[in-house]
C-alpha cells in the first residue's frame, strides 16, 4: 500500500513538474497585424524557438486591442507601433519596459487620378488638408490600431476633424488589408503601413502618392507586461524573446526579411547602454 502511495506521489510530482516546464516554455505574444500578415513573424519565430526552446503563440490584433490584452494580463508580451499609447500603458503600471526593435514607415495611398492633387508630396499633413478641401473619399481603419492613432494625430495637426466633415470620410472598423481592399474598390485615399502595402496585391489603380515625411516614421516596440500587476505573466520567456529580437541574431533576422527582394523592416535596437 505504501509503495502504491509513494508511486502515486511520484506520478503527481512528475505531472506537476511537466506542467511547470511546459508553462515556462510557452510565450503568448499579442502582435500588431502588420508584423503577422507581412510574414515577418513566420520568419522570426522558428529561429527564436530553435535558439531558446520557447514556443511562441501569437494573437494578431490592432495595437489598441493588444494593449487591452496586456491590461488584462491576457498576453505576456506586446509587439506594437503606437509610441504615445505605449508610454501611457507603461505610465499606468501595466508594462514593465519598452524596447524599440525595428521600424519602417507609413505611406498615403490613393487613386491614380489623384483628385486631391497630392502626388509626389512629402508633407502628410498638407496632403490630408488637400484631401479634406477637395472632399475626396478617404478611408480610415477606425479600429484603434497604431495606424489609426497616427492618422488621427495627423488630422489634429491639420486642424481638421474629419468625422464631422461629411460623407467623404469613412471608418471601416477593419484591419489594414480589408481597408486597402475597400479603398481600391472605392478609389479612395487611405494611410497604410509600408509592410501591408508591399504585401497587398489587389491594388487596382491605387498608388503611393505621399511618402518620406518624417512624421510617417513607423517604430515597432516590444512591451513587457508587468508581473507586478499580473503575477502569472511569463516574464522570463518575454524577456528572453525581447533579448533575442533586440540582439545580434534577431536584428539580423529582421534585416534579412524581404518580399520580392525588398526589405520591409529596418532593425533599430540599441545595444545595452547605447544611445
Amino acid at each position: 500500500m505504501r509503495v502504491a502511495a509513494i508511486f502515486g506521489l511520484i506520478l503527481a510530482w512528475g505531472a506537476t513538474a511537466f506542467a511547470a516546464e511546459g508553462s515556462r516554455g510557452t510565450l503568448l505574444l499579442a502582435s500588431t497585424t502588420s508584423a503577422e500578415n507581412s510574414g515577418l513573424l513566420a520568419h522570426l519565430l522558428p529561429r527564436f524557438e530553435a535558439a531558446s526552446g520557447i514556443r511562441v503563440k501569437v494573437v494578431a490584433v490592432g495595437t489598441g486591442q493588444a494593449l487591452k490584452l496586456g491590461e488584462r494580463g491576457d498576453a505576456d508580451l506586446l509587439l506594437l507601433h503606437d509610441p504615445p499609447n505605449e508610454a501611457a500603458f507603461l505610465a499606468r503600471g501595466f508594462g514593465l519596459e519598452r524596447r524599440e526593435v525595428m521600424a519602417n514607415d507609413f505611406v498615403l495611398v490613393g487613386p491614380r487620378a489623384d483628385p486631391a492633387g497630392i502626388r509626389g508630396g512629402r508633407d502628410a499633413v498638407a496632403a490630408l488638408a488637400a484631401i479634406a478641401a477637395r472632399k475626396a473619399p478617404f478611408l480610415s481603419r477606425g479600429d484603434e490600431s497604431g495606424t489609426h492613432a497616427l492618422e488621427r494625430a495627423l488630422w489634429r495637426r491639420a486642424g481638421i476633424d474629419p468625422t464631422r466633415a461629411g460623407g467623404w470620410y469613412r471608418e471601416t472598423g477593419s484591419g489594414m488589408g480589408a481597408t486597402l481592399n475597400t479603398a481600391a474598390g472605392l478609389a479612395a485615399y487611405t494611410l497604410a503601413d509600408r509592410a501591408s502595402w508591399v504585401t497587398f496585391r489587389n491594388r487596382r489603380d491605387l498608388e503611393i502618392l505621399v511618402e518620406g515625411d518624417p512624421a510617417l516614421l513607423n517604430v515597432y516596440s516590444l512591451v513587457l507586461v508587468s508581473p507586478i500587476r499580473h503575477p502569472h505573466v511569463r516574464i522570463a520567456e518575454a524577456r528572453a524573446f525581447a533579448d533575442w529580437l533586440g540582439g545580434p541574431e534577431g536584428q539580423a533576422a529582421i534585416a534579412a526579411f524581404a518580399i520580392d527582394g525588398r526589405p520591409l523592416f529596418r532593425p533599430i535596437a540599441r545595444p545595452p547602454g547605447g544611445s
